[in-house]
C-alpha cells in the first residue's frame, strides 16, 4: 500500500488480449484505492509449437515486469494461463525471477488456481477453455498430477489468441453447464481473453458450486500477494471469499 493509502496491482498481459483489462476494471469498480495497471508482451497464438511455447520465455515477461515496477506497484501477476500446459513450475520460478528482479511479490492466473481449489477442497475440476484438443489434454495431465481431475471438460477447438474473446458469453456458459452436469465440484474457466467473469455469480447461484474465472481468480492472487483483502470484492463470486 502507498503513502496515500492506494493498492496498486501491476498485470502482465498478453499483447492480443481485449477481455482481461476492461473485466478487471469491471471487478475493481467500487474499490476506488485499488487500481490496475497493465504491461504488454506479444501472445499470439496459443499451441503446443516451439513457436507458441517460446512466447513465454521469461525475457520479454522480465522486461513487461520492470515496467509495472516504474509504476511503484504492490504486486505484479501474470495474468496468463500459460502454466497450466507448462506446468506450475514455470509459475513458480516465474514469480521468484519477478520478485528478484524487481523487489516486488508476484503471483499468476494459475497459481492462484491452484490455491482456491486447495482451499475450497477442490478434487473434480470442470476444465472449460477455448483451447485445442492437444493443449487441453496437457493442461488435464498436469492438473491431474497434481491432484485435481479434469475428466468433465469441454473446449473450443481454438488457436488464434485474439479469436477467444469473440467465444459468445452464451457458448461459455453453456460449457460450465455441462462440466457441472458430469459432477464437477467446482468450473474453472480457463483463459483471460474469454468471457466468464461478468457471469461467475450467476452461474454459481444456478449450479450450486463454485466457478473459479481465469481474470477472478489473477485479481484474488495479485489482492493476496498485495497485502490486500480479496473479500472486498463482492458479488462476483466464490473466490473472493475464500
Amino acid at each position: 500500500m502507498t503513502r496515500l493509502g492506494m493498492t496498486r496491482l501491476g498485470m502482465l498481459t498478453p499483447s492480443s488480449n481485449t477481455r482481461l483489462e476492461p473485466a478487471t476494471a469491471d471487478l475493481l469498480h467500487g474499490t476506488a484505492d485499488i487500481t490496475a495497471h497493465f504491461s504488454r508482451f506479444r501472445v499470439t497464438e496459443i499451441t503446443l509449437s516451439a513457436a507458441g511455447l517460446g512466447q513465454f520465455d521469461e525475457a520479454p515477461i522480465l522486461t513487461a515486469a520492470s515496467l509495472l515496477a516504474d509504476a511503484k506497484v504492490d504486486a505484479i501477476a501474470w495474468n496468463g494461463t500459460s502454466a497450466a500446459w507448462l506446468g506450475f513450475a514455470r509459475d513458480e520460478a516465474l514469480c521468484a525471477r519477478i520478485t528478484e528482479a524487481t523487489g516486488i511479490p508476484a503471483a499468476t492466473a494459475v497459481l492462484g488456481f491452484r490455491d482456491a481449489f486447495t482451499r475450497a477442497r477442490i478434487r473434480r475440476v470442470g476444465l472449460v477453455t477455448p483451447y485445442t484438443g492437444d493443449v487441453q489434454a496437457r493442461i488435464q495431465a498436469n492438473w491431474g498430477a497434481a491432484g485435481f481431475d479434469c475428466a468433465a471438460e469441454r473446449h473450443c477447438g481454438l488457436s488464434d489468441n485474439f479469436s477467444f474473446a469473440e467465444v459468445p458469453d452464451s457458448e461459455v456458459a453453456a460449457m460450465a453447464r455441462a462440466v457441472a452436469a458430469e459432477g464437477a465440484e467446482a468450473v474453472a474457466i480457463v483463459c483471460t481473453n474469454m468471457a466468464g467473469a461478468a457471469m461467475v455469480d450467476a452461474l454459481e447461484a444456478e449450479l450450486g458450486i463454485p466457478v473459479f474465472d481465469s481474470i477472478a481468480v489473477t485479481l484474488w492472487a495479485a489482492l493476496r500477494a498485495a497485502g490486500a483483502d480479496p473479500g472486498r470484492i463482492t458479488g462476483r463470486g466464490k473466490v473472493f471469499r475464500l
